[in-house]
């Protein structure tokens, strides 16, 4: 079973703490995909890390290039785990799909959508009910994560 992380977006984006966790999963060897809900969010967040900071980015492709299995992070909108990631992130009320094959999965919303809220809730309760270890860490003012439950 993976371990399962809620981790709710109360003083930054998902453009802002994306990055970081993501370097985080890379500096521990393991490789990522990112599960966005459009097609449109794939691509805006494609071009956000080439460019999030001046000094550095994430080397990644997305799901309509080629190579995808020699990809250190994968942006997708689907299911699959073709760069036979450790890691699954799910922005923008992605649905995950079978979660079981993944070291973590992390689950980042915007708690300042409704939506975004609904789903998590729904999301958590069914990693729980698969009986997957589930966390919930929430921002602090200062953009740094507690754990809640």
């Amino acid at each position: 079973m993976a371990e399962v992380l809620f981790y709710h977006l109360t003083e930054s984006t998902l453009e802002e703490a994306l990055p970081g966790l993501l370097e985080r999963s890379v500096d521990r060897g393991w490789r990522a995909v990112v599960q966005t809900g459009t097609e449109e969010r794939r691509d805006a967040l494609d071009q956000h890390l080439w460019t999030f900071r001046d000094d550095s980015f994430l080397a990644h492709a997305t799901d309509r290039e080629a190579y995808p299995a020699e990809q250190p992070i994968l942006l997708t909108t689907g299911e699959a785990n073709p760069n036979a990631a450790q890691i699954r992130f799910l922005v923008d009320g992605a649905a995950p799909a079978d979660l079981s094959g993944y070291e973590r999965a992390v689950f980042l919303f915007d708690g300042h959508d409704a939506a975004q809220l609904e789903g998590a809730r729904g999301h958590w309760k069914t990693m729980k009910e698969a009986g997957h270890a589930v966390t919930y860490w929430q921002q602090t003012p200062d953009r740094r994560w507690e754990r809640k439950a």
